[in-house]
């Protein structure tokens, strides 16, 4: 009887990873028990509790965990998220915020300074708009609930003005009432749509993220997929055979998106859109690996150290195992 090692597995139900939830992809010698939960479950549960053996995990608290004396988890060169951040700023118009620079000395709402969406958007900001990190005050909170608190502890200088708003406010409400300015975040607040006077901070955001990413490189990662780091001290071979799943589940979500016999995602001009996507951003858009993901890395380790988030900027191969995707040639 072959015995596979069980493991269970959290992550957001994404068609890059669904082959691993249906079982059409099983990685070598492991049993996979696949948990589809949403991304702050997920994340508030293994950073407060370590509950599972692998998971979808922030790349910023996953990052932050790593200055740890005993850092918990370990990251594959897997990316289960991506997402250019300039369409997530949000303004209120009545703010006088035309242009990024205006946002100079404004209130601006992130549910946690911590989080990977708000690190891309302050690095981008500063670096190509001028606006420094320091240069606005921050207030943090639930974007719809009240009483978010941040999932790791900080440790900022006080040049760094953060407000935990109030255990009844709401950061959408906020925005709409002109209690604050803008908002830095990764889902869109309910009052965009609704009302008048908050609009995206880029309203021509695709032309926007296409300038970005010619000029750059970088498709920005949100989501590192990270296992305990004792399984992997017991059982170092898991790293390589999950990865090799990862890419095999990732290969069968790419076939399916250039399927034509029949349409898999209802939007009647798929074709049209995977052709833009791979004309603006390469074929392998999504791919995985060290090397091709190496400028976003270490873009991000910069920005978080810039950010006072962790001690020192790291490499890349500080941040994912190299190994984990490193292969044979015959």
């Amino acid at each position: 009887m072959t015995h596979r090692l069980p493991l269970s597995f959290a992550c957001g139900d994404y068609d890059r990873v669904r082959a691993l939830q249906d079982g059409r992809v099983r990685p070598e010698g492991i049993d996979l028990t696949f948990l589809p939960l949403g991304v702050e479950e997920t994340f508030y549960r293994q950073l407060r509790h370590r509950e599972f053996d692998v998971s979808e995990l922030s790349l910023s608290s996953y990052s932050m965990t790593l200055d740890q004396d005993d850092p918990p988890f370990v990251a594959l060169p897997v990316f289960p998220s991506r997402f250019f951040r300039h369409q997530s700023i949000y303004v209120n118009l009545r703010s006088g915020i035309e242009k990024p620079a205006d946002l100079v000395g404004k209130r601006v709402g992130t549910p946690e300074y911590q989080m990977t969406a708000g690190v891309w958007q302050r690095g981008i900001l500063a670096e190509e708009y001028g606006v420094p990190v320091e240069s606005v005050h921050y207030f943090t909170g639930g974007i719809e609930q009240p009483g978010r608190p941040e999932k790791l502890p900080l440790d900022l200088p006080s040049t760094v003005k953060i407000t935990p708003i109030g255990p009844e406010q709401t950061l959408s409400r906020m925005l709409a009432d002109g209690e604050i300015d803008a908002i830095y975040s990764a889902s869109q607040p309910s009052c965009m749509g609704r009302d008048p006077h908050i609009r995206h901070l880029f309203e021509d955001f695709p032309a926007v993220e296409r300038d970005y990413y010619a000029r750059t490189g970088i498709f920005p990662i949100m989501h590192v997929v990270a296992v305990r780091r004792a399984l992997v001290e017991r059982h170092p071979w898991i790293t390589r055979s999950l990865t090799k799943a990862f890419e095999e589940s990732l290969r069968i979500a790419y076939d399916d998106l250039r399927y034509r016999s029949a349409l898999k995602i209802m939007l009647p001009w798929l074709q049209e859109h995977v052709t833009a996507t791979a004309e603006a951003l390469g074929e392998g858009w999504w791919d995985y690996g060290l090397e091709n993901n190496r400028t976003a890395l270490e873009t991000f380790a910069r920005y978080q150290h810039e950010q006072h988030l962790v001690s020192r900027h790291r490499t890349a191969e500080e941040l994912v195992l190299a190994s984990a995707s490193d292969t044979f040639v015959l």
